[in-house]
């Protein structure tokens, strides 16, 4: 037996080595630079970087970029109900409209916090899983609200669902592709447009078929049309929520149970995803042994005994997010961005059916027809914004941080711009332009934040990010109530906001182009 076990280990060695001797198939060099991160997870990180290389971008990755966008799709859909469904269930329940945000924006914080975090405790797999099925449950119920108590708790209750898509999702996706597609998490964001695109042509025939006349005597029966597009909705997540549990089978994620300390699980996952690939892999547990050895033997290894085999979480998963200079600064304006960016973007888009429906009234076309069909125009616009996004972060001296600036910036602008409408179709150029870049200012931010966390506390910096934007989402809404919507304040507010966001990426010290994220 410790013959058979020796040549056993002599031929992973051999083929390791082998690996290694290929620059074809090696795993792009990490974000950070030494001494940034735990040193021992770091090595065995960019052992599983390697393996995950040698497998490639195959069947189960690509099933998972389609799985993973129903994250994308949940967290652009449902945030985008509450605006499309403010006019009607106004002209209904007779309400103050942003409270209904309010709601909504706490159910999105409370969800951001429990799942994020969570999946730094309990894996990334039950999260994941568990996410899409909640918001379902609760939006179709929401259709059936009899009174605005029964709507906005209903509405803070899927929110609390969909708060943990994308910050769970994004971790996934990204814990489990080879560094050199890991700009398909940029691309993801195609999902949150085509959610935005579906949303808005359900809503326009529905609501603008099935709708009080605004200002007249409104009764349920007259007023479905709402109704209708939360159950057609709801239903549409709640088999998106029975193809993650039932036809795509969810690994828990390998880096996860390396973080863990959980090396042979971890091995065990890989081989199973190289054979679903039709594809073999070297990686054995002495590889990982062998790593977390060498790294033990530096100076400085001692200090960052924050691998945790336990399932609870402690204050170990943050600390180590501002264990250095360098990482605390990239943390401390990750969630800067986050927050000023959510309650800019809140403010705005929250209300923007609503808004445009009160400059149409000085135009004479306010009808619910015209809102909806300006919204589909609107959805379509982000579409190319992901793939193009997708391009712009790998360009040279561009890079995430300057494709994130300059969307950014543009985005801002397109609000300052649309200030200046004095017709319906200007207004609605306006903010097509505002839509185009604003969409790749999302897709880079959603995929740069994960990107720049390390797999083991990623679950915790996306948990950081998440809140810091629906703490700010909650405050926008309250500003709302005592804000006059029909004037340009909001506007100007939030583009100066977003403007100044993308001035701070352009200090963010580490830039994932052409790095692997571990």
């Amino acid at each position: 037996m410790p013959t058979m076990s020796t040549k056993s280990k002599s031929r992973s060695d051999e083929t390791v080595n082998d690996l290694t001797s290929q620059p074809i198939i090696l795993a792009k060099e990490d974000i950070y630079d030494e001494g940034a991160v735990d040193p021992v997870y770091q090595a065995k990180a960019r052992v599983l970087n390697q393996a995950l290389q040698e497998i490639g971008m195959g069947k189960y990755q690509w099933a998972l970029f389609v799985v993973a966008g129903f994250g994308w799709f949940s967290d652009s859909v449902w945030p985008l109900m509450t605006g499309l469904i403010l006019s009607p269930a106004l002209n209904e329940f007779h309400f103050n409209g942003p409270f209904l945000s309010l709601a909504t924006n706490i159910g999105l914080l409370v969800g951001a916090i429990t799942w994020s975090f969570g999946c730094d405790i309990w894996g990334r797999k039950w999260s994941f899983n568990l996410t899409l099925f909640v918001a379902s449950i609760f939006g179709i119920a929401m259709g059936g609200s009899p009174t605005f108590v029964a709507l906005a708790s209903l509405a803070a209750t899927s929110s609390v669902g969909v708060g943990g898509n994308m910050p769970v999702d994004s971790a996934v996706f990204l814990d489990f592709i080879p560094s050199s597609h890991q700009y398909l998490l940029t691309i993801l964001s195609i999902w949150w447009a085509i959610g935005q695109l579906l949303g808005s042509l359900i809503a326009w025939p529905l609501i603008s078929n099935f709708s009080c006349t605004p200002g007249q005597p409104c009764t349920r029966s007259e007023n479905m049309g709402w109704r209708y597009l939360l159950f057609t909705l709801g239903g549409i997540m709640l088999v998106l929520a029975f193809v993650r549990l039932f036809v795509f089978r969810l690994h828990e994620s390998p880096r996860y149970l390396v973080g863990r300390g959980r090396d042979a699980e971890a091995v065990a996952i890989v081989r199973e995803i190289a054979r679903y690939n039709g594809t073999e892999t070297s990686l054995t547990v002495e590889d990982l042994e062998d790593a977390a050895r060498g790294a033990e033997e530096k100076q400085s290894a001692h200090k960052w005994r924050v691998l945790s085999e336990s399932s609870t979480w402690s204050g170990k998963h943050i600390r180590s997010l501002f264990a250095t200079r360098k990482m605390a600064w990239s943390t401390s304006l990750l969630i800067a961005i986050w927050g000023i960016i959510g309650l800019a973007s809140t403010l705005y888009n929250n209300f923007l059916p609503f808004l445009l429906a009160s400059r149409g009234a000085k135009f004479d076309d306010a009808t619910y027809f015209t809102t909806y069909r300006n919204q589909v125009i609107l959805s379509v616009i982000g579409i190319p914004s992901a793939l193009l996004a997708g391009w712009t972060i790998e360009l040279p001296y561009v890079g995430r941080r300057g494709t994130l600036a300059a969307s950014a910036g543009l985005t801002g602008a397109f609000l300052f711009a649309s200030t200046t409408a004095r017709s319906s179709p200007a207004l609605l150029g306006w903010n097509c332009g505002y839509a185009f870049f604003s969409n790749i200012m999302y897709g880079v931010l959603y995929a740069v934040s994960p990107e720049l966390f390390p797999a083991k506390d990623r679950g915790t910096g996306n948990g950081l990010t998440a809140t810091a934007t629906r703490v700010f989402g909650v405050l926008a809404p309250i500003i709302a109530l005592y804000a006059d919507l029909t004037t340009a304040v909001p506007v100007y507010i939030a583009g100066g906001l977003i403007i100044g966001a993308g001035g701070l990426a352009l200090l963010l010290p580490f830039e994932p182009r052409g790095r692997a994220s571990i």
